[in-house]
C-alpha cells in the first residue's frame, strides 16, 4: 500500500521541487548539482543549471530515458542540423500482433510482430532488419524490405 500513496505522492513532490528551482539561489543550485550528480558543478549561469536540474530531478524521480528514445533525438537532430526545415517523421511503431507479409524472390515470408521482438519461421529477433538480412542475403533496413519505410 505504501508503494501506491507514494506513487500518488511523486509527481507532486517532483512538481514542488520544480516550480521551487527558479526561486533557489545559484549558491542553492550549487549545492544541489552537487546532490544530484555527485561532483561539482560546471562553470554555468544560474538560468542554464535550472533546466538541467529539472532535467535530472525528473530523471531520478522517473528513471532515465530508454536507449532507443536517445537514439531517435540524436537521429533528428542530425536531421535539422542537416536541414533546418528537414520533415520530422514520427518513429516507427507497430503494434503486436501484426502480421507482415514479403514475397522474394518466388517465396513468401511472414513475419509476426509481438511486444519486443518479431516471429520468423518459429525463431525470434529483435530487428526486422535481422529478418531482411536473413531472407536477401544481404544487409537490408527491415522497415524499407518489409514496405513499412518508403524508399528515399
Amino acid at each position: 500500500m505504501l508503494l501506491n500513496v507514494m506513487e500518488v505522492l511523486m509527481p507532486d513532490l517532483v512538481q514542488q521541487q520544480l516550480e521551487s528551482l527558479p526561486k533557489l539561489s545559484k549558491a542553492d543550485l550549487c549545492d544541489l548539482w552537487q546532490k544530484s550528480f555527485n561532483g561539482p558543478p560546471p562553470e554555468l549561469r544560474k538560468d542554464l543549471m535550472i533546466p538541467i536540474l529539472g532535467y535530472r530531478l525528473q530523471e531520478q524521480a522517473y528513471g532515465a530515458l530508454k536507449p532507443r528514445t536517445i537514439q531517435r533525438l540524436r537521429k533528428i537532430a542530425r536531421a535539422i542540423k542537416n536541414d533546418p526545415n528537414a520533415a520530422i517523421v514520427p518513429g516507427l511503431r507497430i503494434k503486436p500482433g501484426t502480421r507482415l507479409v514479403r514475397q522474394w524472390r518466388d517465396q513468401v515470408h511472414v513475419v509476426n510482430v509481438e511486444e519486443n521482438r518479431y516471429e520468423y519461421k518459429g525463431s525470434y529477433f529483435r530487428s526486422l532488419s535481422e529478418i531482411a538480412s536473413l531472407i536477401t542475403g544481404t544487409k537490408w533496413s527491415g522497415p524499407l524490405f518489409f514496405g513499412l519505410k518508403p524508399k528515399n
